[in-house]
């Protein structure tokens, strides 16, 4: 008997995720003072993380979601069903054994989402390597910004270790500059290819708003306020931006 479904699974990691990197906090900061800030891009960057190694899942088993895309699509699509088939994986039961199976459980979300936009079935696609690029690229600095929130960063700054470096404001502020105008500017690219293609004709404004816009809105408006983070940063010279 399965214990989790796909949603209640995603929603578990967020919580521990972010729950884990709290606890790194100093031991005289208390977590209910945490700033709105350093929650919110906590909260992202952790959702970051999962769906980047769900993007390397894209990229590692394009054959198998393009497959299983073909079977759903020719179960959904001749009666526009689509919103269907996208419940039915977000409430997928998942057995403990296949949790981390990015083959049988979590290259599902791509041959689902295809039925909304089949480029992500397509290996040849803008939006197939935009994806399976910010996986293999946005785990780490994801990390490294959660970590300059929470530790005190300011010990680290006369020590020689290579934690100094990694850890200075200079080099969390201009990867972490990087990495949110990456992401954002290809959410932007890939919503105006998704538009200019037409590739909303023929489902609802809900079923779109919901599934594409939403979704991917989170990658527009998230990242902002991780620019703004670290513009403050490398203007300050410090992470207090984030008390």
């Amino acid at each position: 008997m399965a214990l989790l479904n796909v949603a209640s699974a995603i929603a578990i990691f967020l919580l521990a995720s972010t729950y884990a990197f709290l606890s790194l906090l100093p031991s005289n900061t208390a977590k209910t003072s945490v700033s709105p800030l350093t929650l919110s891009l906590l909260f992202f960057n952790n959702l970051n993380i999962f769906i980047a190694m769900c993007e390397i899942v894209l990229g590692l088993n394009i054959l198998t979601i393009q497959q299983d895309y073909k079977r759903l699509r020719a179960k959904y699509s001749p009666d526009n069903q689509e919103w269907s088939a996208c419940v039915k994986f977000l409430t997928m039961p998942i057995p403990l054994s296949q949790l981390c199976s990015g083959k049988h459980t979590w290259s599902k979300m791509w041959s689902t989402y295809s039925l909304y936009d089949p480029s992500y079935q397509n290996q040849e696609s803008f939006g197939f390597f935009i994806d399976f690029g910010n996986g293999l690229s946005t785990i780490p600095p994801s990390i490294l910004m959660n970590l300059a929130m929470v530790l005190d960063t300011s010990s680290y700054a006369d020590s020689d270790s290579w934690s100094s470096t990694v850890l200075s404001p200079l080099f969390v502020g201009c990867v972490g500059l990087a990495m949110y105008w990456q992401v954002m500017y290809g959410t932007i690219i890939y919503v105006l290819s998704f538009m200019f293609n037409r590739r909303y004709e023929g489902k609802s404004t809900l079923e779109v708003s919901l599934f594409v816009g939403i979704s991917n809105s989170l990658w527009f408006f998230f990242p902002i306020a991780g620019i703004y983070s670290c513009v403050c940063i490398l203007r300050d010279g410090n992470m207090s931006v984030f008390q």
